[in-house]
């Protein structure tokens, strides 16, 4: 289902009301169909756009994956992982014994 990118249609309260009641009028209508694009799943989207979010969510992959190979890469080039189990396991049983 596809919406209009225009506000709704807002009719003018009659003319007897005082300004602020006819301001919020408009507010409500206008939240009203804020409330519309919310229930149906957000802003509607152009044709052209449909798979961005897939491919936002293939780059953020792409990404945590090369970092986490750079971290990899470190961890294995360094002895620091070894060390600090050793210490954690160190420390573990000096608490215990």
């Amino acid at each position: 289902m596809t919406l209009p990118f225009t506000d709704p249609p807002v009719t003018d309260p009659p003319a007897t009301d005082p300004p602020a009641t006819q301001v919020l009028g408009r507010t409500v209508a206008r939240m009203r169909h804020a409330l519309v694009l919310a229930t149906v799943g957000g802003a509607p989207t152009r044709r052209a756009e449909r798979g961005q979010s897939t491919v936002e969510y293939a780059l953020l992959l792409l990404g945590a994956a090369a970092i986490a190979l750079v971290l990899v890469a470190w961890v294995t080039r360094t002895d620091l992982i070894g060390r600090l189990f050793d210490t954690v396991v160190g420390r573990i049983l000096q608490q215990a014994g």
